[in-house]
């Protein structure tokens, strides 16, 4: 990779996207197939950052229950009973695997007002309110006051919010990381077009070993 695009560890943030119970849990009511599977990887990367005392951004999604701030793909769903990442309910937390300790819960009125909850040395969760963690948050701002330029991306579902925040993030300039083994459906041609716009695409444990050093 030349120097344009090439990712910096020292500069780096992880982004873990959607893995909320939910989404995550087999079973559960909008669980996205193989999301489970891909846990104990994304739990490596986060000890690996949390080891070098590299920040992580937990993005999470919050459904409110009259449907007011979600996407109309699923609004109807929701405005109709179903109970999925709803602001106060277990399904709506970040899975146990990632979380820094048990009693760590999501303050979904803090969220929701666009701030990032502290539960770390360096790490956060976030709230947004669609696919990409970019649109509509604080995120690029709340970057700049940390010195980030590459921003490491795996998580939940990859053809919708992984790609949208990796699209937004080249969009800004990031130096861009890619982990497919630690993210849900991800496909061959979707990873051959992030190759084409200069994300580096690494294996969990390639991953780790470059940050680390």
């Amino acid at each position: 990779m030349d120097e344009y695009v090439r990712p910096h560890r020292d500069g780096a943030v992880l982004l873990t996207i959607d893995v909320q119970a939910d989404f995550t849990r087999p079973g559960s009511p909008a669980a996205v197939d193989g999301t489970a599977e891909a846990v104990p990887r994304m739990r490596r990367l986060v000890e690996a950052f949390r080891a070098a005392d590299a920040p992580i951004i937990h993005v999470v999604r919050l459904y409110r229950q009259d449907g007011s701030n979600v996407d109309r793909c699923r609004r109807e769903d929701i405005e109709s009973g179903a109970e999925i990442v709803r602001p106060g309910t277990d399904g709506a937390e970040l899975v146990g695997e990632l979380k820094p300790s048990a009693d760590v819960r999501l303050d979904a009125a803090q969220l929701l007002r666009g701030e990032f909850q502290n539960i770390g040395p360096e790490e956060w969760l976030m709230y947004k309110p669609r696919w990409s963690a970019f649109h509509r948050t604080g995120l690029e701002e709340f970057l700049a006051t940390r010195s980030v330029d590459t921003v490491v991306v795996c998580g939940c579902n990859f053809p919708n919010c992984p790609r949208a925040t990796i699209y937004e993030a080249s969009e800004r300039d990031y130096r861009l990381v890619f982990v497919p083994d630690a993210t849900s459906r991800v496909y061959e041609r979707g990873i051959d077009e992030l190759e084409d716009i200069g994300v580096a695409v690494r294996e969990t444990a390639d991953t780790v070993e470059w940050l680390v050093g």
